[in-house]
């Protein structure tokens, strides 16, 4: 999603050998340090931010997150980002980035950003509560974590590439030909489930209420593909398969009525959840907690603050979007520092 998405609970054992290579020694210092450029955040965005701002001489300091190399650290493979002729696993090209990112002398250190205060002309930023970093410019790519139901098969196959996941645009194209279900009532996942009805022959669109939540205009375009079946009332019991989907267990939460799909994947789409909540005071955010910024540029309301990727970003959410996004951040930066004189 790119950026600090999630929590600890959901690292795998490989991130070990992600984390392990060339990470500097996290900053002990009592006094604050100095940096023109800080970055928080390590998905796409964050190492698109870190390698353009390094290149312009910004020296940026990035504080990885609770989770290093954001969602596609979570992620079996990518098939979709540039440059990839034969894909490539999720943590290989995060750590691709990150070397990238590592040979400009990008300074990357683990820590999760627990306090700000822009307050004052100089950004003030507290790491794990009790190292403190003052910046000229801060580029915000905490990325969004996507919702999940919770059920023990769900995760346990979400998290060993078992056929879960919550992208129909990243992963749609490896279901091609196979009848899948979508979990969902809104927008996103109305634009899923036709996605999907493209690629796949049956599409089962489980929505928990009597009616969608959605617009007209997306319910009409679902009620329109004749390949999508709409089951109201109706929420994921159980997920089987052991190695991977082969079924969903399913259940009408008014008559207790179970049922069988069969089908090899499961889609999420019940929303995504952004990691902003330490902005909240400081920035301007929408009802779901996304920051805003300005029209046709990555600055917020505080001068010298910027935001990239999944933070701000509720309709794309791909990788190639957010390193896009991070690379505007960090132009935005340095095109800030000159002309305050700073650069």
């Amino acid at each position: 999603m790119s950026e600090v998405e999630g929590h600890r609970d959901g690292d795998r054992g490989y991130l070990c050998a992600f984390l392990s290579a060339g990470r500097p020694a996290t900053n002990m210092s009592t006094s604050p340090e100095h940096v023109k450029c800080l970055i928080i955040g390590s998905g796409p965005a964050g190492f698109s931010a870190a390698i353009y701002a390094a290149r312009a001489d910004l020296k940026p300091l990035m504080i990885e997150g609770p989770l290093p190399g954001g969602q596609l650290t979570q992620t079996t493979e990518v098939d979709n980002y540039p440059g990839y002729p034969k894909g490539r696993s999720g943590p290989e090209m995060m750590n691709d980035l990150r070397e990238q990112a590592l040979r400009f002398d990008t300074v990357i250190r683990n820590g999760w950003v627990t306090k700000v205060d822009f307050t004052g002309p100089v950004h003030k930023v507290w790491v794990d509560e009790k190292t403190e970093i003052h910046a000229d410019t801060v580029i915000i790519s905490t990325g969004a974590s996507a919702k999940w139901l919770g059920l023990p098969n769900e995760i346990r196959l979400r998290d060993i590439g078992g056929g879960v996941t919550a992208c129909a645009v990243c992963d749609g194209f490896f279901y091609k030909g196979q009848n899948v279900v979508l979990v969902g009532a809104g927008d996103s996942a109305c634009e899923e489930a036709t996605y999907l009805a493209k690629l796949c022959p049956k599409v089962y669109m489980l929505v928990r209420k009597g009616e969608f939540r959605a617009s007209k205009a997306m319910v009409h375009r679902v009620e329109n593909t004749p390949n999508i079946e709409v089951l109201f009332h109706t929420e994921v019991k159980d997920v089987l398969g052991e190695h991977a989907v082969d079924g969903v267990l399913a259940v009408n939460n008014k008559t207790g009525e179970e049922r069988k799909l069969d089908v090899t994947g499961l889609f999420i789409a019940i929303g995504h959840t952004p990691a902003t909540e330490i902005f909240k005071g400081w920035l301007d955010m929408d009802e779901a907690g996304y920051l805003k910024h300005e029209a046709d540029r990555t600055s917020t309301k505080i001068p010298g603050v910027f935001v990239a990727g999944d933070a701000a970003d509720k309709v794309y959410r791909q990788a190639v979007t957010s390193a896009g996004s991070g690379c505007m951040a960090a132009l935005d930066a340095e095109r800030w520092l000159a002309a305050q004189g700073k650069h």
